[in-house]
């Protein structure tokens, strides 16, 4: 598993993933693909994984820290720490095909250079006959969603582009991350890979879902409350948009941001979180200025083109029709 070009470097966040790790250091380790290196970066955990990976996993470079940084520091800390052309992201919740990495790298290396990053195949892994997630998307109601969740696997069997990748087992260019400082630490958890997928969309690059790079994902892996759920998913759907987009989208696009402020609001059941997450971002106005200035600088695509890259479609039932649901059973 040790690095002989230096080639691509595997990043693992791990937080009190113990039971996890051995499935995927393992997987890792029936690469086919062999000129890569692995860096796990523990976030304070207090279950032994660090000392799991050092008596089973030698080979692994081991980053620890002293209390869970969450998602994007985590994987931050990573990129820093990796010389290599490729950075892969990986979940502890993961059990990759033995020929994961080499299909992504395959597909990367035979690429035109405006191809930024690549989606992998992902499913679901106690029913892995279905999509767990086939690459994102993000709408202009706010909601990101996974493609082809649910549906049968045996149809997403085409190499396709798609908005930006799911961070749970993605390849990226290590330049463009570089270009961009990586991942908004801001977001702590949730959303920060779609903050950073639309970030490299808007510079220009594309993305693609490789179907050969399959990974088995079981979800969920890590503990996080429902109220820490609701108050980031709250603060960094509004975060995405507030950073990214220009201002004369946002004020075109504002019903349909209200619109799905409102529905992700019924959905929680008007928990104070929401409302309390939401109103948090007065507190990054500092921050947002900031990263659009940054953005703006860097960004290649027209008010138009960025228009077009959000969908419009909305996957989930209607607003109206959810509040009958709420009220009524």
């Amino acid at each position: 598993m040790k690095a002989q070009s230096n080639l691509v470097t595997v990043i693992i966040p791990n937080w009190n993933g113990k039971h996890l790790l051995q499935i995927c250091l393992q997987a890792l380790e029936r690469q086919v693909l062999k000129n890569f290196d692995v860096i796990v970066v523990d976030n304070g955990s207090e279950d032994d994984s660090v000392s799991y990976m050092e008596k089973m996993h030698p080979l692994v470079n081991i980053v620890k820290l002293n209390e869970n940084t969450g998602f994007a520091k985590a994987c931050n800390i990573g990129i820093r720490k990796s010389c290599a052309k490729y950075i892969a992201l990986l979940n502890n919740d993961t059990e990759p095909s033995d020929s994961w990495l080499e299909a992504l790298i395959e597909t990367i290396e035979s690429a035109p250079d405006d191809v930024g990053c690549l989606a992998s195949k992902m499913l679901q892994y106690h029913h892995p006959t279905l999509i767990d997630d086939a690459g994102d998307i993000l709408t202009w109601r706010g909601g990101a969603f996974k493609q082809g969740h649910g549906k049968e696997a045996v149809h997403f069997n085409q190499k396709k582009e798609v908005l930006f990748p799911c961070a749970g087992a993605a390849l990226y260019r290590r330049h463009i991350l570089v270009k961009l400082g990586g991942f908004d630490e801001t977001f702590v958890m949730y959303l920060e890979d779609i903050d950073l997928g639309l970030r490299i969309r808007l510079l220009g690059y594309k993305c693609f879902f490789v179907p050969q790079a399959e990974v088995l994902h079981v979800g969920h892996g890590s503990d996080i409350s429902r109220e820490r759920y609701i108050f980031f998913t709250a603060r960094n759907r509004l975060l995405v948009f507030l950073k990214n987009i220009p201002l004369l989208l946002l004020i075109q696009k504002s019903p349909s941001l209200l619109y799905g402020w409102l529905f992700f609001w019924i959905v929680h059941r008007g928990h104070f979180l929401h409302l309390k997450g939401s109103l948090s971002v007065v507190k990054q106005i500092p921050h947002i200025v900031k990263e659009r200035r940054k953005l703006g600088n860097l960004s290649k695509l027209s008010v138009i083109k960025t228009r077009q890259l959000i969908s419009n479609e909305w996957p989930e039932i209607s607003i109206f029709r959810l509040l009958r649901n709420t009220l009524f059973g």
